[in-house]
């Protein structure tokens, strides 16, 4: 199933928008921002720099597996956007430790809310 377009944050003023609002998390790999929306389902902002992941085919892994997180865990952030900011390369052997990232600063940024 494709990620719905409306779940996405696609504008350069909403990414900056959310990361402006100053509510964010990191870890080892990612920093992610949130910032509460007005609506009833949360939208999410991938930034994977081609300075970070130099192949194409190793910045589409990272955003997919991160799309992943999110679907998995889209009921608990209703009501939030999210910019998520890979920091450093992942290789294969720590993309499950990314995953674990994503998902614990996920759960640690529902307090954004308000």
């Amino acid at each position: 199933m494709r990620f719905p377009k409306s779940h996405r944050l696609h504008k350069a003023e909403e990414f900056s928008s959310v990361i402006r609002f100053g509510c964010s998390a990191r870890s080892e790999f990612l920093q992610i921002f949130a910032k509460p929306n007005d609506l009833l389902h949360s939208r999410l902002g991938l930034i994977v720099a081609g300075k970070i992941e130099r192949l194409a085919v190793s910045r589409n892994r990272a955003k997919r597996l991160l799309r992943e997180v999110f679907r998995a865990r889209q009921r608990d952030l209703a009501g939030l956007d999210l910019v998520v900011r890979l920091r450093c390369r992942v290789n294969h052997s720590d993309s499950s430790r990314m995953t674990e990232e994503a998902e614990r600063l996920m759960i640690q940024l529902q307090r954004c809310r308000g």
